[in-house]
């Protein structure tokens, strides 16, 4: 089969569905693979570097008689044309907001997978080019802000007096907000972030900002997205919205709910009370915005000198990148679909990955598909009855004083028959075998790792003794020996498979 990789005939759009590489891994896959002349050429993919590659450059009307079409944006009505009946075109479609579109590829009769309707499930994460775009989204977000604030992030004491850091205030902390509390905090800036979903707060907390809470119920979510919120909730929350828009320096909202408007979080009172220079970048401008005075794809200048920005193609922003990720996951898609790596495309609609992408099949609508419920909270086990346990008779203190007694008469016995040397030794011994298990015991558990290296030190210190000491004419001292050979082997070589097992997690490809 044949894929075709069009240029994207949205006007303004940097982004090419297929990279020099990602379209060599589809090669790879028994794919041909053809892109049209100049499909790359805004996101630093010249047509040299795709035939660097082994791809074919062909024209517009190649590109589109291919098996498979890839796109990056929906197709429009003229390009749907294009398609032959038997034909599949992958792309972001948006189907849950885009009835009219499912309806024109039902009458082309054609195969259509959406990629923005990838199910939130782990196994799905490799494909998920909502996540991709929004991590880079969200760090363009705070690029434009700090572009517009026109001051440093970070707070610094000079000769000549103290610069505070900047206010950021981050309102949704999903993977577009959590790449801009990450940018921010990395610039220096001080960061506040607020969502719905109680869960995520741990998740904000950890890359160093402070998680606003509000004194409201809400619950866990079940599929990874957040729920529109309750009157309750929204009365609870409203007042915190002013409070935090006023107090920041930068407001980036990313509030979205699956198949609705963006909900208006921030008001134009809100804006009007927040400081001159102020930034709001609205990331759900493409969804209506979440503050009431953004206007999609512009740059809003309110008369306090507050800037508010509506641009809905940040992630189009830094081309190169996003059009790499978004190949990637296009790669790792196909990879599932080829499962022969023949170059055939196979739509086993058991999977619920791709079933959950399928939107229509051969002209039939398959839209919506079941629902695929996730939840981001650890399942809670029932608990078993637990039957009380029958009350242990106290120690006998006797037996504590026999025992102590006896170790001691034995002690004595041993001394008295030792060389004089021992009592040095066995003094010595157990002040390292006191010292090392108070040592090791207070160690934190993230610390495990670097202690392996000192106690595979500490191992190889024995290992040498007891090899010093084999050939020793008493047998108790060889017995002893061999037995310190054996097990400081073992936790040498043992503590260093453990340390190569962890570094080949740090390690790429």
């Amino acid at each position: 089969m044949r894929i075709g990789i069009p240029r994207e005939s949205r006007a303004g759009e940097t982004l090419v569905a297929a990279t020099a590489k990602t379209a060599s891994q589809l090669k790879d896959l028994g794919y041909d693979v053809v892109v049209e002349k100049g499909a790359g050429a805004k996101a630093d993919q010249p047509d040299s570097a795709f035939a660097a590659a082994g791809i074919e450059i062909g024209t517009k009307a190649k590109v589109w008689a291919s098996d498979v079409i890839i796109k990056v944006n929906a197709p429009s009505e003229a390009e749907i044309k294009r398609l032959k009946p038997t034909a599949t075109i992958i792309s972001m479609m948006a189907p849950m907001r885009s009835p009219e579109l499912i309806a024109h590829l039902q009458t082309q009769g054609v195969t259509a997978l959406a990629m923005d309707a990838v199910p939130r499930i782990s196994r799905a994460q490799a494909m998920d080019v909502l996540s991709s775009m929004a991590n880079v989204a969200g760090y363009r977000a705070v690029v434009e802000a700090a572009w517009e604030f026109g001051r440093q992030f970070t707070g610094q004491v000079t000769a000549a007096g103290k610069v505070p850091p900047a206010k950021v205030f981050v309102v949704g902390a999903g993977v577009a907000g959590l790449a801009a509390i990450g940018a921010a905090g990395a610039m220096g800036a001080v960061v506040r972030a607020f969502d719905v979903r109680p869960e995520v707060a741990e998740q904000v907390e950890s890359m160093g900002a402070s998680f606003v809470k509000v004194d409201m119920e809400s619950e866990v979510s079940s599929d990874g997205y957040a729920k529109e919120m309750t009157a309750e909730q929204e009365a609870a929350t409203a007042a915190m919205y002013d409070e935090e828009a006023r107090n920041a320096d930068i407001v980036i909202t990313t509030a979205l709910i699956p198949g609705r408007p963006a909900p208006k979080l921030i008001s134009a009172e809100s804006v009007a009370g927040m400081a001159n220079g102020s930034v709001i970048v609205d990331m759900a401008a493409a969804n209506g915005g979440n503050c009431e005075l953004t206007k999609t794809d512009q740059k809003v200048v309110t008369d306090n000198l507050v800037t508010v920005l509506g641009y809905t193609d940040l992630a189009g922003r830094l081309a190169a990148q996003t059009s790499q990720l978004y190949g990637t996951n296009i790669v790792n898609l196909l990879k599932l679909m080829t499962p022969e790596k023949d170059g055939a495309l196979t739509l086993d609609l058991e999977d619920v990955i791709v079933r959950g992408i399928t939107v229509t099949k051969g002209g039939e609508s398959m839209w919506p598909p079941p629902p695929v419920q996730v939840s981001a909270a650890p399942v809670q086990a029932s608990a078993a009855p637990i039957t009380p346990a029958a009350p242990k008779p106290p120690p006998d203190p006797r037996k504590k004083l026999f025992a102590a007694g006896l170790g001691a008469a034995l002690f004595a016995l041993l001394a008295a028959y030792s060389p004089p040397e021992f009592l040095g030794h066995f003094t010595v011994f157990m002040l390292a075998v006191f010292v090392g298990y108070y040592v090791i015991s207070n160690v934190s558990h993230a610390l495990h790792t670097p202690l392996m290296s000192e106690t595979n030190a500490v191992s190889g210190i024995i290992l040498v003794g007891a090899i010093l000491q084999v050939g020793n004419a008493n047998p108790l001292i060889v017995g002893l020996s061999l037995v310190a050979i054996l097990v400081a082997s073992i936790n040498i070589f043992g503590g260093f498979l453990v340390t190569l097992r962890m570094l080949k997690m740090f390690q790429k490809g």
